[in-house]
């Protein structure tokens, strides 16, 4: 490329770098300070914002000067950063609308906050609160784990009962057929005593036909 070329794209570079320098004066001056002023969610998209931005500057200088930047320490940096933007963009959209989230891209809240923390230090009203923020985290996980083993239990008394229940059915039916063969020995005893004639009966009816045979004889 010839140098004439080049030196109105270097002209607009320098134009532009001076309106990048007015527009970061006062993250140049004290981020610290400018944070301070900020609700938690916004705090957290600057601090991303500015360290992504430093060490994009900084990878794009390293592809200037050919290295290679995609093994350098500073591109596994910008990758992490990266997730950083996915949580925040997290918590901005509303359930009904934000895609069903899977397990490893839920927002570890706590972790969230330590990392807050670990660059507010200076900050000791923030850093104060930053700190009873995790302790609540933590007392809500451990309500969360004791509701969960409270549920197992009650599933598995209810199951133990259940079966209890069924076991008691199963003596019941068992009592049920015994009960019915009981019934059925007696009618089968009823109908053997009515087709069978009692022993006077037949006494009397055997001197009968002797008389009706002595009659007869004569």
């Amino acid at each position: 490329m010839d140098v004439t070329d080049i030196l109105p794209q270097i002209d607009r570079l320098d134009r532009e770098l001076d309106t990048l320098d007015d527009a970061l004066k006062p993250l140049l001056g004290s981020v610290s300070d400018v944070a301070s002023k900020l609700p938690l969610l916004d705090k957290a998209k600057l601090y991303v914002l500015v360290t992504y931005a430093i060490e994009s500057m900084l990878f794009s200088s390293l592809r200037l000067n050919a290295v290679d930047a995609k093994n350098h320490p500073v591109f596994k940096e910008l990758t992490r950063v990266r997730q950083y933007f996915e949580k925040i963009k997290n918590i901005e959209s509303p359930p009904e609308v934000a895609a069903p989230r899977k397990p490893e891209q839920t927002l570890n809240k706590e972790a969230a906050i330590r990392f807050l923390r670990s660059d507010l230090a200076d900050n000791k009203e923030v850093n104060t609160k930053l700190t009873e923020m995790i302790a609540k985290e933590r007392a809500k996980a451990a309500l969360k784990a004791a509701q969960q083993q409270k549920q197992k239990q009650q599933k598995k008394g209810s199951g133990s009962g259940s079966g209890s229940s069924k076991r008691k059915a199963g003596g019941g039916g068992e009592e049920k057929e015994e009960s019915e063969k009981e019934s059925e020995d007696v009618i089968r005893l009823d109908s053997q005593a009515t087709t069978t004639e009692p022993p006077a009966k037949k006494s009397r009816k055997r001197e009968r036909k002797e008389k009706k045979a002595k009659k007869d004889s004569k």
